[in-house]
């Protein structure tokens, strides 16, 4: 069988940048895909981080003007990842996010920034760098959105595009002023290239003219096609339905696994639950909370958001507390919901527990430590948190919406009755239901037979990229043979 050559655009990846789980797809699905005779290549821009962490990099193209400067596409290696770094000092040598300053504002060259990874997303697909030509060219998101209209308009073959949409919440809305700027001919400025709503839509883009759209889970894709869950996309995605594909996330279960993670305070493995003790008095002692054995310890590991529900769970702390449970909590965000947080902590020591920001070591003590983790989001095209939950025996309590409800098995009766039982869930996702499912969550605990059946279950989920990377194997076979290759 012949390998598919697969260049990735992405704006992240895991373990050289990251603030999502973009940066965790894009990190971990090209070493599953090997297994299925794809190979990746991913094209990421050269932030401060990137570039300290990659030597040895060498100069496959120079760019004398670059959308404000010199450029250089430099191939390299770096943690077991073939890269091409798009190394424009101008562009993202400055401090902050990959997408906003210190303050936490947009950087108002974005449509630029992207642009430029767009467009050498696309040379690289038309054989821009010496010696190598992809099969296929993977965008995520609306960072990478331009590079199948680049694609498109420079005329002539091309390889085969798939566009991925990771959270159709973030558009990458511009101007309608900058097309000349960001390289684009008049003639794309149709409903059917790269117009939207009188501006430029980067997401938008990508999704029109892509060979193929993904998303991460089934339920998310039919979601985005309803009024409700479209965003404003809904009617070219309900037009484009056939080209759609909803394939579920995974997590890298090297990284992800309890019986050898070196970041929690004791491993163990899901046929002998001791260690697990430990880890939950590591847990209550790093965020103070009161040595209870009796309590339901609840963590949340997310972005503090609207989206993310967590104004419901801030609302409901009140049930929380009264159920005799405790929060530790690990998240970043909206002001407001930050100050609530830890005016909460202050509030209700030994009970509640907050720490604002984020740490890739504290997000696997929650997930080691708590009895159940929260995840009460209004929408969730996917969710990591939850399948790490699910390997580690953090009992999932989930909102019935996107992969969420793809991936947790509600405990009800009948699945209860069935063991077949991996979470908790919830709909509508609104506050009263948010804490009759942490009351749920607190009497299931309470017996201990049906709660380590449930913790079982949830351990034995296949959560990892081997099924996810097979259906994406087989979309790359089907875009080449649909494109005569």
């Amino acid at each position: 069988m012949k390998t598919i050559e697969v260049l990735a655009v992405a704006s992240e990846i895991y373990p050289l940048i990251k603030t999502g789980g973009l940066a965790d797809v894009a990190g971990a699905l090209p070493g599953a895909l090997a297994e299925h005779g794809v190979a990746v290549r991913t094209l990421i821009p050269g932030y401060p981080a990137v570039t300290a962490a990659v030597k040895g990099a060498r100069t496959v193209r120079a760019y004398e003007h670059l959308f404000g400067g010199p450029a250089r596409l430099r191939s390299a290696t770096a943690s077991g990842l073939r890269l091409f770094i798009l190394d424009a000092p101008h562009l993202y040598a400055r401090p902050g996010s990959p997408y906003a300053d210190e303050g936490g504002k947009d950087w108002r060259d974005n449509p630029q920034r992207f642009a430029a990874l767009a467009r050498v997303g696309a040379d690289i697909g038309l054989g821009g760098a010496t010696g190598y030509r992809p099969d296929i060219v993977h965008a995520h998101d609306w960072q990478a959105g331009l590079t199948a209209a680049y694609l498109h308009y420079d005329g002539g073959p091309r390889p085969g595009t798939v566009m991925s949409v990771h959270n159709l919440a973030f558009q990458g809305q511009f101007d309608a002023a900058l097309l000349d700027d960001l390289g684009l001919p008049p003639q794309s400025f149709t409903p059917d290239g790269v117009e939207y709503y009188g501006g430029i839509g980067f997401l938008k883009a990508g999704l029109r003219l892509s060979d193929r759209l993904t998303t991460v889970s089934p339920s998310y894709a039919a979601e985005i096609c309803t009024a409700d869950g479209g965003m404003g996309l809904e009617g070219l995605l309900r037009g484009r339905a056939d080209r759609l594909t909803g394939i579920l996330n995974g997590v890298d279960t090297a990284v992800w696994n309890p019986a050898a993670d070196p970041l929690i305070a004791a491993p163990y493995e899901a046929e002998n639950l001791a260690g697990r003790t430990a880890d939950r008095a590591d847990l209550q002692h790093r965020f103070r909370l009161e040595p209870d054995p009796d309590a339901t310890v609840f963590g949340v590991v997310s972005r503090l958001s609207w989206q993310k529900g967590l104004d419901l769970l801030l609302e409901a702390l009140p049930a929380l507390i009264a159920e005799g449970g405790q929060l530790a909590l690990l998240g970043a965000g909206d002001d407001g919901l930050q100050r609530g947080f830890a005016d909460a902590a202050r509030a209700h020591p030994g009970r509640i527990g907050c720490i604002i920001g984020y740490d890739e070591a504290t997000a696997h003590r929650i997930q080691a430590g708590a009895d159940a983790l929260l995840v009460p989001s209004r929408f969730e095209p996917c969710g990591l948190t939850q399948l790490c939950a699910l390997r580690y025996g953090a009992v999932p309590v989930v909102a019935r919406v996107g992969g969420l409800a793809d991936t947790v098995i509600d405990a009800s009766p009948m699945a209860l009755a069935a063991g077949v039982a991996t979470g908790v869930q919830f709909a509508p996702v609104n506050g009263p239901m948010l804490e009759s499912a942490i009351r749920r969550t607190a009497r299931l605990r309470r017996d201990r037979a049906i709660w380590k059946q449930v913790q079982a279950n949830g351990m034995a989920t296949d959560v990892s990229w081997r099924a996810p990377a097979r259906r994406y194997a087989e979309l790359y076979r089907a875009v080449i043979a649909e494109r005569g290759g």
